[in-house]
């Protein structure tokens, strides 16, 4: 190859890659923060009461599209095994074979498909696909936010934002269940879910 020709290749490479750099410079990447994050969640218990829990820990990556914010997307990961409802024996019953099998299913991830806007302005709702259990499910996010951008102490710019949504664990083939003596089951079906994520944008 002569070197003209090399110019010449070398030329439209980077006339391509300066094409590019608007395009790249239209998104932005944001982490989870893992240590101001958290999923928690409620369920019916014996017909009569809720119990409460938490997931604490979460990752993922959120990228924003800055031209147009439908064209954002997200992607977490949400580890099983970091369940607590404040009871270690109940905790651990739920990590078993009866529930979550965090021994085979040590991550559950959310990967979103879909951005669709609210009626008012700070909300959305964001649909994805959902895997829990080695199921994965269609499922859609109730969204406020994000939140006004701030700096913290070392520099680094954050946001966040809150999501709720419901499920039924039997979509998920968590059927594990008792029949009380008096009617009704130990543990109900739906469980509502609460998420509140801080972010931090990338440098």
């Amino acid at each position: 190859m002569n070197r003209h020709m090399t110019n010449g290749l070398a030329g439209v490479l980077a006339a391509a890659l300066l094409l590019m750099v608007p395009a790249f410079a239209l998104a932005s990447t944001w982490n989870i923060d893992p240590e101001h994050s958290a999923v928690e969640f409620k369920v019916r218990h014996l017909m009569v009461s809720n119990v409460k829990g938490v997931f604490g820990k979460v990752a993922g990556v959120v990228t924003v599209d800055d031209k147009d914010f439908a064209k954002s997307s997200v992607s977490a990961t949400i580890d099983t095994a970091s369940i607590d409802t404040g009871v270690a024996k109940r905790d651990a019953h739920l990590k078993s074979a009866d529930f979550l099998e965090v021994d085979k299913y040590p991550t559950m991830t959310f990967v979103s498909t879909e951005i669709v806007k609210g009626s008012s302005a700070g909300r959305f709702k964001l649909i994805g696909d959902l895997t829990l259990h080695g199921v994965t499910r269609k499922v859609a996010l109730d969204v406020e936010g994000p939140s006004p951008q701030v700096k913290d102490p070392m520099g680094n710019v954050r946001s966040g934002a809150s999501a709720t949504t419901r499920i039924n664990r039997k979509d998920f083939g968590l059927t594990w269940n008792k029949m009380l003596e008096a009617g009704g089951v130990a543990v109900g079906d739906e469980v509502s879910i609460s998420i509140e994520v801080e972010l931090i944008k990338a440098k």
